[in-house]
């Protein structure tokens, strides 16, 4: 091919010339970006396509001195060496975690609100009023239902109804053996018709185990206790909230203190393992228990509604078990050889009097072997009239056949024998006599106190627990002695219930997520062997469970406190001895197809309402037979109501009922 003279150029197709064009821009653009800054004169060449001619453009770095051996040098040279990593930080000292919220000054700070309950929680205007509906039986007879119950007035925000009857008491004979603090309920039909209310401006209750030391002064706003007892350590109230340094009249340097000044005086006493079960006696704020859980000690604390009444609100209120009780003319309401401790201190109970019943009830409920830990001022004190009841203390405990097994300082320990043979031994005329061998100590529903002492049982049944934890899952003697018709082996259906619990609440944990609840203080409504609360022990779930025997079924109050346990005899018919707004979670299983037959429901359902907790739940697994009445009821009161399926599946003859109660503003 020869040389292109200018008239052939153009002949050339355009698509090729564009491909030129395009090869003679990258040479100039490669150029030109390796000689930047050096270039002198550098130019760029362009084409567009299209009917532009190509153009020539001086470079911009015109004018721009050039150093070809450094820039050469800089280009040959080799890439540099990445920087060495930098060494690993020093592992941190031992360092201090703390929880709070970071204010808008960027400090820490532990506190804070956590009381406020959620909008859903919550409904305003509630109605003043019942609303009623009618009702056909198809039969031609029509009842009378309530669709929505009304807030009882404000000044019923504490109601006890037994122990409240105004009423009642007013008819009594006499009070000065304490009966005006014991049970006396209204008639048949003259019970709660309303929604017990809380304070103004109630919270949602402070968690465990920060709620051991501290409560909202809204959820129990009563300044009694810190007037009377602020100087013994018992509670102190800082803005909003009571304080509880942990203290006792007797114990004014606090419960820890004490109960380690309990252990090294008795070895044997030892917390958590044969001292699994106590009774703490005129309890006040029940910083005595509070402070055992942590040693693996279960505390049933109890005192009347008396001057200080408030005082098993604020136990509940903290998360430590706790009822309203008292010492009296009736049995309590625990099973016989229940205790393996019962603390007194300062109680104020005349254990001397009429011949020393109330110390006999003490000796029946404390189990054989057991301790009685006395501090009072008869203990240490050497006036005249407390060194006398001092000495008719030490006779009558001797009569009982307690052991005196010392006294340090301010404390004073007996022991009850583990058999009868001291009570045989003693001279017939001797007082108090053995009680007659019918007398069933475990019968205590409206029972009266008995002048004598209870025998223990030959064959030994109560006296061979093992020791916790072990005693949870063996099944113990006075399995043997419970009424009830049983088809298969006793010990077969003690671990048959465990097991099925077991599965049960694994479930529940798993679907409803129970471990991120406030599931603190819970009561079993029919507790049978005691097996939800043992699960919910083997689950890990930091709460504390009151078993509830029904009087309609059989009394298995013993198996449960032979278990590590702490449970209660009551009949549903009846309200419950506890302040309003004490439980988180309520759970019965069975009660209602069984109780409907004896009282009507939605006395129970509101009973349940006052012991519950705003924001707190029920779990009910019932037959199919009662479940629409439920869930009437439950709408009536606010609740949130869900019904599921229980595992067995949806042709089974049981349901779930679960609610949620919500806060009611009238």
């Amino acid at each position: 091919m020869g040389i292109l003279s200018n008239g052939d150029w153009l002949k050339i197709p355009l698509l090729i010339k564009l491909c030129g064009f395009i090869v003679i821009s990258v040479t100039f653009f490669f150029f030109g970006k390796n000689w930047t800054g050096g270039a002198q004169q550098l130019l760029s060449f362009s084409a567009a396509a299209g009917r532009s001619p190509p153009s020539v453009s001086i470079s911009p770095n015109l004018n721009y001195p050039f150093n070809l051996s450094a820039l050469l040098n800089e280009t040959l040279a080799p890439p540099p060496l990445p920087p060495p990593p930098s060494p690993p930080p020093p592992p941190p000292s031992d360092m201090i975690q703390r929880f709070g919220i970071v204010d808008e000054n960027g400090t820490m700070a532990d506190e804070f609100e956590i009381g406020e309950f959620d909008p859903d929680e919550v409904v305003e205007n509630w109605s003043g009023k019942n609303e009623t509906a009618a009702e056909s039986d198809g039969a031609g007879s029509g009842r009378v239902s309530v669709k929505k119950f009304q807030l009882c007035p404000s000044s019923m925000s504490e109601f006890i109804p037994c122990l409240d009857n105004a009423e009642a008491i007013k008819q009594l004979k006499s009070t000065e053996k304490g009966e005006r603090f014991e049970r006396h309920c209204p008639e048949t039909g003259g019970g709660l018709n309303c929604l017990v209310p809380p304070p103004n401006n109630y919270k949602s209750p402070i968690p465990w185990p920060k709620s051991r030391d501290e409560v909202w002064f809204n959820n129990v706003p009563h300044t009694r206790l810190v007037e009377d007892k602020g100087g013994q350590n018992w509670i102190t109230r800082k803005k909003n909230k009571f304080k509880f340094p942990g203290g006792g009249t007797q114990f004014i340097h606090g419960a820890n203190e004490y109960l380690d000044h309990m252990s090294k005086m008795i070895p044997d006493i030892t917390f958590g393992r044969h001292i699994r079960v106590a009774l703490d006696v005129g309890c006040g704020v029940a910083s005595f228990g509070a402070y055992l859980m942590q040693r693996n000690v279960i505390t049933m604390s109890i005192a009347p509604k008396d001057v200080h009444e408030n005082q098993i609100q604020f136990a509940l209120e903290r998360g430590v078990p706790a009822m309203v009780a008292a010492f009296a003319t009736r049995r309590l309401l625990y099973p016989s050889q229940a205790f393996d401790l019962i603390h007194c201190s300062r109680c104020r109970i005349d254990w001397t009097r009429d011949d020393g019943i109330l110390l006999l009830e003490v000796n029946r409920m404390l189990r054989a072997g057991g301790y009685f830990v006395w501090a009072a001022q008869p203990v240490y004190k050497h006036e005249e009239v407390l060194e006398e009841q001092w000495q008719e203390m030490l006779n009558l405990t001797t009569r009982l056949c307690w052991e005196f097994v010392k006294k340090d300082g301010y404390v004073a320990v007996w022991q009850k024998p583990v058999n009868n043979s001291c009570y045989l031994s003693r001279d017939a005329e001797t007082k108090p006599p053995l009680c007659d061998s019918t007398d069933d100590p475990d019968k205590v529903w409206y029972v009266d106190l008995k002048p004598c002492i209870t025998r223990l049982p030959d064959n030994g049944y109560g006296a061979n627990v093992t020791t916790w934890p072990d005693r949870m899952q063996t099944p113990p003697d006075r399995l043997q002695s419970i009424q009830f018709d049983a088809y298969i082996s006793r010990k077969e259906l003690f671990k048959a219930e465990s097991k099925y619990w077991h599965e049960i609440i694994e479930g529940y944990v798993r679907a409803f997520k129970w471990k991120k609840l406030r599931l603190r203080n819970v009561m079993d409504m029919r507790a049978g062997f005691g097996g939800f609360a043992v699960a919910l022990i083997e689950h890990n779930l930091n709460s504390w469970v009151m078993n509830v025997v029904p009087v309609s079924g059989p009394n298995t109050l013993p198996v449960i406190y032979d278990r590590g346990l702490i449970g209660v005899m009551h009949d549903w018919c009846e309200p419950f001895d506890t302040y309003p707004r004490t439980y988180d979670l309520l759970h019965a299983a069975g009660l209602f197809s069984i109780e409907k037959k004896r009282c009507d429901i939605s006395t129970i359902m509101l009973e349940m309402d006052r012991m519950l907790r705003p924001g707190g739940r029920v779990y009910i697994r019932d037959t199919l037979a009662v479940m629409d009445e439920l869930q009437a009821i439950g709408n009536a009161m606010g609740w949130r109501v869900n019904l599921r399926d229980t595992s067995e599946g949806p042709h089974a003859s049981y349901r779930l009922f679960m609610a949620e109660k919500r806060l009611l503003h009238s």
